[in-house]
C-alpha cells in the first residue's frame, strides 16, 4: 500500500487518456481502449512473468487494428485479436519467448517510427477538423487541402494539448508529478466548455458494461484472417517481451519470466478480444512511469487496471466531454516520440540505416507486416554480408616478393574478390599466401588450390602459410564449420611453425599483422614507459615474459640472465641497475622473479658437468640455492608432491630463495610499495605457478600479497 497503491493511481491517470486515443486513432469503439486497459492491467498484471510491466492498448498495433477493422470490421477484428491472444498462449508454454528477441532491435525501432509517423500524418486531419483517410498516402496527398479547410476551434483545443504535452516536462519536479496527458487534455477540455467553440466531442454509447460484446466469426477471407491473428500475435508478442527486457533494466528487483509473460499477454488479449476490447501489449511508456512512481510489485499494475474500471464505470460521462481535436493533438505528440533520434543516429553509426529506412518505408506505404518483413529481409543480407566475407588483399614487399593475406570467414560469397585478387598477383613472382580464417569451404579452399597448381606449373612459387584453425588440405574432406576458437598466431607462434620462417619473414610479418593493431600503444608509449613490473626471468628461449603474462608493451620492463639469478651487487651491475631504475625511477610495483622447467642452469648447479670456466662462475652463485634444495626446503617438498622431478625441484627451490634475496636487498628491504613474487614456467603443461615461501600452487588463483 505504501508503494504500489501510489504508483497505481499515477499509471492510472497516464493510461486513462492514451487508452481513449489509442482506440480513436486505431478507428475502435472508444470503449475498447478502456477494456483493454481493464483486461491488460488485472490480467496481464497477475498473470505475467514481468513484475512491473504494465501492459493495455498500445500505439504499436494502431496501424495493424485499423486495417483489420477497414477489412473485417470491428466484431470480427475482436474475434481476431482473442485468436491471438490463444497464439501467444501456445507460444508461452512452447518456451520460445526469447526466440522473439532474435529479431533486430533497428527493425523494432523503424517499425515503431513508421507507426508514429503514420498516427502523426492520420491524425493531423483530425486536429484540423476532419477525418483521415485510410492510407499513408491518401493522408498526405490530402493534407494540403485539409489544411485549407481548417476548422480553427478544433486546431486550437489540439495544439493547446501539444503545448501543454511540450512544455511540462520543462516545469519544476513538483509540478511533473502530474502526468501532462492528463493536465494536457483537462486543459484542453476546460478551455473548450469555457470559451464558446463549435468542436466534435467523443461520443460513447453508455458505460464500459455497455459497450462489452462478443467477437463475430468471419464470413469468408479465412487465409487473410489467419495473417491477421499472426501478425497480432506477433506483433504484441515482441513489443511486449522487448518493453519486459528495457523494464528489467530500469530496477533491481526480481527480473521477467518471458514465457509466462507471453502466456499473460495471451490470456489478456483472448480476454480483452472476447468482451470486445483493443489488442493488449507491454507498454513500455506506462512500465516507465511505473517503476519512476515507486512500485514495487504487479499489484501497482493490477490496482491501475481496477482504477480504469471504476472510472468506466461511473464517471464515463466525463469522457464525453474531451474533443476528438485533443487526443488527436495528444496522439500527434505519442507519434512523434515514437520516432527517436536516438535510434536514428545508432543505425548510422552501426551502418543499418539502410534496413531502418527500408523498414519505415515498408510500414508507411505498404503495411505493417511487409515493411517488417522487408526490414528484416535486408538486416539477414546485411549481416550475411558482413560476416560471410573475408578480407583478402595482395601486396609486394620491398625484396619483390608477394603477400596474400586472407582474414576472416573465407566461403563461396568471398570467391569472386578471392579469384580477382589471386589473379592481380604478376606471373614468374614468389607468392606467400597467409591464410587466418575461422571459415573455409570447399569452394574457396579449391579455388587457392587450383591457383597455386597453375601459377606454380607457369613458373612461380607459391608456399601457403596456413595459420588459420580451418586448415586448408582439410576444408575438402568434412563438412565446413565455424569455429570460436582462435589460433596461437596473431606473433605467437614461432618461426618454424610459418612456410616461411626466420627474422627477415619475421619482422615482414610484424609489420604486415601485428604494426597496425598496436599502433595506438606505441603512440601513447612513445613519450615515457610506466611499467606494472620489473620481470626477471632466466635466458632460455622457451619462456616469453609477455606470452606467459598476458601483458602487452608498456607492461614489463623485463631482465634476463642465465637461471634468473639474483647475485651480489659488484657480480652483476647490470642487474642492480635495472633493478635501481626500474624501483626508483619508474616506481614499479612488483618485482618478478621467473623460473621455468627443464633449466639448464639448474641442472649445471645440480649435477655439476664440465662446462667453460665463465658458466663455471656463474653457477657458483647458485650455491644458497643448492644448499637449500639439500636441506630439504618447504618449496622443495612441495614440487616433489607436485610430481616434479630433481632439477625442476632445485628450479623452483631457487626462485623462493632469489625472492627471499631480493626482499632483503638494500634498495627493496623494507618498502611497503613494491611487492616481490616468484613464478615458475612449467613448459610440458604451459601452466605458471605461484612460488612461495613453503608452496606451489597456481598463480592465477591467489592475489599478491
Amino acid at each position: 500500500m505504501r508503494s504500489d497503491a501510489p504508483a497505481s493511481i499515477v499509471v492510472f491517470l497516464v493510461a486513462l487518456p492514451l487508452s481513449l486515443g489509442i482506440a480513436l486513432a486505431s478507428g475502435a469503439p472508444l470503449m475498447a481502449g478502456l477494456i483493454a486497459g481493464v483486461v491488460g492491467g488485472i490480467v496481464a498484471g497477475l498473470m505475467g512473468g514481468s513484475p512491473l510491466l504494465v501492459s493495455g492498448p498500445a500505439a504499436g498495433l494502431t496501424v495493424v487494428v485499423a486495417e483489420l477493422i477497414a477489412k473485417f470490421g470491428w466484431k470480427v477484428t475482436a474475434a481476431i485479436t482473442l485468436a491471438a491472444g490463444l497464439v501467444q498462449i501456445a507460444l508461452g508454454m512452447s518456451r520460445i519467448a526469447r526466440a522473439a528477441l532474435a529479431i533486430s532491435p533497428v527493425v523494432v525501432h523503424a517499425m515503431l517510427a513508421g507507426i508514429g509517423v503514420t498516427i502523426v500524418i492520420q491524425q493531423m486531419h483530425v486536429l484540423l477538423g476532419g477525418a483521415s483517410r485510410s492510407s499513408v498516402l491518401q493522408n498526405l496527398v490530402d493534407l494540403p487541402a485539409r489544411i485549407g479547410a481548417m476548422h480553427p476551434p478544433d486546431f486550437a483545443v489540439g495544439a493547446l494539448v501539444i503545448a501543454v504535452m511540450l512544455l511540462w516536462p520543462k516545469l519544476p519536479q513538483a509540478w511533473r508529478r502530474v502526468p501532462s496527458a492528463l493536465v494536457a487534455i483537462v486543459a484542453a477540455t476546460v478551455l473548450s466548455l469555457v470559451v464558446p467553440m463549435s468542436v466534435e466531442r467523443i461520443r460513447l454509447n453508455g458505460s464500459i458494461i455497455d459497450a462489452i460484446g462478443l467477437p463475430a466469426l468471419p464470413t469468408g477471407q479465412w487465409a487473410a484472417v489467419g495473417l491477421g491473428v499472426l501478425t497480432v500475435a506477433l506483433i504484441a508478442s515482441v513489443e511486449s517481451l522487448l518493453s519486459a527486457v528495457a523494464v528489467d533494466k530500469m530496477h533491481d528487483g526480481p527480473k521477467s519470466n518471458l514465457d509466462r509473460e507471453l502466456i499473460g499477454q495471451g490470456a489478456a488479449n483472448s480476454l480483452s478480444g472476447l468482451l470486445g476490447g483493443l489488442p493488449v501489449t507491454g507498454v513500455i511508456v506506462r512500465s516507465a512511469t511505473n517503476v519512476a512512481a515507486g512500485a514495487r510489485t504487479r499489484w501497482s499494475a493490477v490496482m491501475h487496471g481496477v482504477w480504469l474500471l471504476v472510472f468506466s464505470v461511473a464517471l464515463s460521462g466525463l469522457v464525453e466531454k474531451i474533443p476528438t481535436s485533443a487526443l488527436a493533438g495528444l496522439l500527434i505528440v505519442i507519434g512523434v516520440q515514437l520516432v527517436k533520434t536516438a535510434h536514428i543516429r545508432t543505425a548510422h553509426r552501426t551502418g543499418d540505416l539502410t534496413v531502418y529506412g527500408v523498414t519505415i518505408a515498408g510500414v508507411l506505404f505498404l503495411n505493417l507486416l511487409e515493411g517488417v518483413l522487408a526490414g528484416l529481409v535486408v538486416a539477414i543480407a546485411l549481416v550475411l554480408w558482413r560476416v560471410a566475407r573475408a578480407s583478402i588483399d595482395a601486396t609486394p614487399d620491398s625484396n619483390g616478393r608477394w603477400h596474400v593475406a586472407i582474414d576472416g570467414s573465407l566461403s563461396f560469397f568471398s570467391l569472386p574478390r578471392l579469384s580477382r585478387v589471386l589473379t592481380s598477383v604478376p606471373p614468374g613472382a614468389d607468392v606467400a599466401v597467409e591464410l587466418t580464417v575461422d571459415f573455409l569451404d570447399h569452394a574457396s579452399a579449391e579455388e587457392i588450390t587450383e591457383w597455386a597448381r597453375r601459377y606454380r606449373a607457369e613458373g612461380g612459387t607459391v608456399t601457403i602459410d596456413d595459420l588459420g584453425i580451418a586448415a586448408l588440405h582439410a576444408a575438402g574432406t568434412r563438412t565446413p564449420q565455424r569455429t570460436t576458437e582462435r589460433p596461437a598466431e596473431r606473433g605467437l607462434l614461432p618461426w618454424r611453425a610459418h612456410a616461411r620462417g626466420g627474422l627477415a619473414d619475421g619482422i615482414a610479418r610484424y609489420h604486415r599483422r601485428h604494426a597496425p593493431l598496436l599502433g595506438n600503444d606505441f603512440d601513447e608509449l612513445s613519450g615515457g614507459q610506466r611499467p606494472e613490473a620489473l620481470f626477471l626471468s632466466c635466458a632460455d628461449s622457451r619462456v616469453v615474459p609477455n606470452v606467459i603474462t598476458g601483458s602487452g608493451p608498456g607492461d614489463l620492463f623485463t631482465v634476463r640472465n642465465v637461471g634468473n639469478l639474483v647475485p651480489a651487487a659488484q657480480v652483476d651491475g647490470s642487474l642492480e641497475a635495472a633493478l635501481s631504475f626500474a624501483v626508483e625511477e619508474l616506481a614499479v610495483a612488483q618485482v618478478i622473479i621467473c623460473g621455468h622447467s627443464s633449466c639448464g642452469a639448474m641442472g649445471a648447479a645440480l649435477h655439476r658437468p664440465p662446462v667453460s670456466p665463465a658458466i663455471e662462475r656463474w653457477i657458483d652463485h647458485t650455491g644458497p640455492s643448492v644448499a637449500a634444495f639439500e636441506a630439504d626446503h618447504p618449496v622443495r617438498r612441495a614440487a616433489a608432491a607436485a610430481g616434479f622431478g630433481p632439477v625442476d625441484q632445485l628450479s623452483l627451490v631457487n626462485v623462493a630463495v632469489q625472492v627471499e634475496a631480493l626482499r632483503t636487498h638494500p634498495l627493496i628491504a623494507g618498502r611497503t610499495d613494491v611487492d616481490v613474487i616468484g613464478l615458475f614456467f612449467d613448459i610440458a603443461s604451459g601452466r605458471v605457478l605461484r612460488v612461495t615461501d613453503s608452496a606451489v600452487v597456481e598463480a592465477h588463483t591467489l592475489t599478491p600479497a
